[in-house]
């Protein structure tokens, strides 16, 4: 009982603090999950509380939603996620994960901290390439955290329109990732549980952190979304010292 307690309370903050930052709410969860479940029930258990939560911040947020990158976006993460899951058990997706990281964190200096609005233009197109690759990688790793923000700022989407744009395309996906992972055997009741009690916590939030957001300006909320996306990308790192440590340690 106390671990369902453990993930619906974290699940609760992570989800306020991403909708704040612009969507990674999972990521937070990852080094919860994998203390309780352990590391490989990372993936379907993020994916269930992700969809859990989804389902009340897409009616929280739903007059926000830009349905013309929905609609170029929502394929193209569907696809990559059944992809990421079908391949999922074979895996190893430690090193991808660090490359993730240090993309995150440079973030930080192609915004300057937030000051500038955006670093290139962005075609709607871009969404299906850019939510496919995604998609996929989310289908391993389990958590891609705010990978995707800097799309998303450069083509003038910020705020509610990001949060609910983002959400509308990662809710079906996640259900598409859920069933994959069921087909193939990595989604077990118990994993399940724990997923729907993460989602839970956070599907309380979305009604906090929308008037949170509601009050806040453009610059302050760029400056949030680049820090947490820097923020996002150390604990992506970090989460995977075991695989450094091992390859230049043994090296040494």
């Amino acid at each position: 009982m106390m671990d369902y307690l453990l993930l619906a309370a974290s699940g609760f903050i992570a989800w306020i603090v991403s909708t704040i930052g612009g969507g990674g709410g999972a990521m937070l969860l990852v080094p919860l999950i994998g203390f309780i479940a352990g590391a490989q029930a990372v993936a379907p258990v993020a994916a269930v509380a992700t969809l859990v939560a989804g389902g009340g911040r897409a009616l929280v947020f739903f007059q926000d939603i830009e349905w013309r990158v929905v609609a170029w976006g929502l394929p193209g993460a569907a696809l990559g996620g059944i992809l990421g899951a079908a391949v999922f058990s074979n895996t190893s997706a430690e090193w991808l994960q660090i490359v993730i990281g240090l993309f995150l964190i440079s973030t930080i200096f192609q915004y300057g901290f937030g000051r500038r609005e955006r670093t290139f233009a962005v075609a709607t197109w871009w969404f299906f390439p850019a939510e496919l690759v995604v998609g996929f990688l989310s289908g391993l790793i389990g958590a891609m955290g705010p990978i995707l923000n800097s799309l998303y700022l450069n083509a003038g989407i910020t705020k509610e329109k990001m949060v609910g744009t983002k959400t509308a395309i990662s809710f079906p996906m996640h259900l598409v990732k859920i069933g994959a992972y069921t087909a193939f055997g990595t989604l077990t009741g118990e994993l399940l549980l724990f997923g729907i009690a993460a989602g839970l916590g956070a599907l309380v939030s979305n009604w906090v952190a929308k008037r949170m957001l509601k009050g806040m300006s453009e610059l302050n909320f760029r400056a949030i979304v680049v820090g947490f996306m820097a923020i996002s990308g150390a604990l992506m790192i970090w989460e995977q010292r075991e695989a450094l440590l091992q390859t230049f340690g043994g090296s040494g």
